[in-house]
C-alpha cells in the first residue's frame, strides 16, 4: 500500500489508550474516534491517551454516530475496543460490513466464535462476504495461547496432550467479573450459581452453549482456535469450574468486602477437549482475588515426546493485546473476505517499518 492505513477506533476506554498510540506510531492514520460514554465526547484523543501525549486534532464522538461517519469516510479498518462477546458486537461489525470496512477486535469471544456463536457468527460471515470485507478478533489469547502453543508443537516429535493455565487477579477487572467467577461465596453457594455445568455432558453444554444459554470461559473458544489452527477433529468439549480458596482472610476493594478463610476467591474454568486424533486439550483460566504472593502468569505443557513446558510470568497483558492487533492490520486487510478468524492467518510478525508497507494486496 503506497499511502498510510486509515482507521477509527471505536471504543476510547482503557485499552484504546494502548491501541490509539500503536496505530498511529507504527504509520496508520487516525479518521475518527468512537465513545458510548457522554464524558468523553469532544475530547481530542491525546486526552484519552494521556502521559502529555501531542494533540491528534480527532476528537471523539458519539458512537450513535458511527454508522454515519464511518460511511462517509470508508476507513480502511475500524478497531473495536468495548466488550467481551461477539452479541455485543453485532451492531458495529454489522455497520463495517455494510460500508465494506474491515473491522479487528479485542473481544475475547470474537478471536474464534464458531464454536459458541456460530449462528450470528455466520450471519456476520455472509455480511462480510457481502461487503467485501474481513471481520476478525486477536488479542493476548492470540499469540499466547495459541501460536506460541502451535510452534512449541513443531519442535515436537509427538504430541499427546496439550496443558494450558492462564491467571489473571480479578481484581483489574471489576465488580461483574469478580462476582461472575464466584468471589466472596462460600463453597456451597459457589455449587449452587457457579459449578452448574459440571454435571452437564459434552451434548448438554455443546447445546446451552450455542443457543446462547450458557456463557462458558474463554477457553472453550481457545480449544476450538488450536482444533482449527492444527487440523484436530473435535468429538466432545466440557466445562468444570473449580472454587479457588485461601487459607486466610483476604481483602477484595472490587467487592468491598472481606473473603473469608476457605471461601471462594474465584475459580479455575476448565475446559477439556477431546479429539479424533488422539490429541487431548485441557485448558483452564485462573480469576481470582490473589494473595499477595500470587501474580499473572501464563503456563503451556505440551506432552509427549519430549514433554515441554514454557512459561510466562508477569505478562504485561494490556500492551500485549494491543500489539498484536496492531501487528495484525496489514494481514487483515489482506485477508480474504468474511469472518476470518486469525488460525487463518500468517504467523504474526514484529513491523519494523510503517503498517502500508506490509500490506500486499492494495
Amino acid at each position: 500500500m503506497d499511502r498510510k492505513v486509515k482507521y477509527v477506533q471505536y471504543g476510547c476506554g482503557r485499552m484504546s489508550r494502548w491501541l490509539m498510540r500503536y496505530a498511529m506510531e507504527k504509520g496508520c492514520e487516525l479518521l475518527a474516534a468512537f465513545d458510548m460514554n457522554p464524558a468523553v465526547f469532544g475530547k481530542d484523543v491525546s486526552e484519552i491517551i494521556g502521559n502529555g501525549y501531542p494533540t491528534v486534532g480527532v476528537s471523539v464522538s458519539p458512537a450513535a454516530d458511527a454508522d454515519r461517519i464511518i460511511g462517509e469516510l470508508k476507513p480502511d479498518v475500524c478497531i473495536i475496543a468495548t466488550r467481551s462477546t461477539v452479541a455485543e458486537l453485532e451492531d458495529i461489525f454489522t455497520i463495517c460490513a455494510k460500508h465494506g470496512v474491515n473491522a479487528i477486535t479485542t473481544c475475547e469471544e470474537a478471536l474464534y466464535p464458531w464454536n459458541s456463536s456460530p449462528a450470528l457468527t455466520k450471519k456476520l460471515d455472509a455480511l462480510a462476504k457481502e461487503g467485501g470485507c474481513t471481520l476478525t478478533g486477536v488479542g493476548y489469547c492470540d499469540l499466547f495461547w495459541g501460536t506460541m502453543v502451535t510452534n512449541l508443537m513443531g519442535s515436537s516429535f509427538q504430541v499427546k496432550k496439550i496443558v494450558g493455565s492462564s491467571w489473571y487477579d480479578v481484581e483489574d477487572y471489576g465488580i461483574a467479573l469478580a462476582e461472575g467467577h464466584g468471589a466472596g461465596l462460600s463453597l456451597d453457594e459457589f455449587e449452587e450459581k457457579i459449578a452448574t455445568c459440571n454435571k452437564w455432558s459434552s451434548e448438554e453444554i455443546k447445546e446451552k452453549v450455542e443457543s446462547g444459554e450458557y456463557v462458558p470461559s474463554y477457553m472453550w473458544n481457545q480449544n476450538g482456535w488450536l482444533a482449527s489452527k492444527l487440523g484436530l477433529t473435535i468429538t466432545s468439549q466440557t466445562q468444570k469450574c473449580v472454587p479457588c480458596t485461601w487459607p486466610t482472610d483476604l481483602e477484595s476493594k472490587t467487592l468491598g468486602a472481606t473473603i473469608k478463610a476457605g471461601d471462594a476467591t474465584g475459580m479455575r474454568a476448565i475446559v477439556t477437549t477431546e479429539t479424533a486424533e488422539g490429541i487431548t486439550l485441557e485448558t483452564e483460566c485462573v480469576g481470582k482475588v490473589y494473595a499477595p504472593e500470587e501474580y499473572d502468569k501464563n503456563e503451556w505443557t505440551l506432552y509427549g515426546e519430549p514433554d515441554t513446558t514454557s512459561i510466562v510470568n508477569r505478562p504485561a497483558t494490556v500492551e500485549l493485546t494491543c500489539a498484536t492487533l496492531v501487528n495484525r492490520i496489514a494481514q487483515l486487510i489482506d485477508a480474504p473476505a468474511g469472518y476470518v478468524t486469525t488460525d487463518q492467518f500468517p504467523y504474526n510478525e514484529y513491523m519494523l517499518r510503517p503498517i502500508n508497507e506490509y500490506v500486499k494486496t492494495k
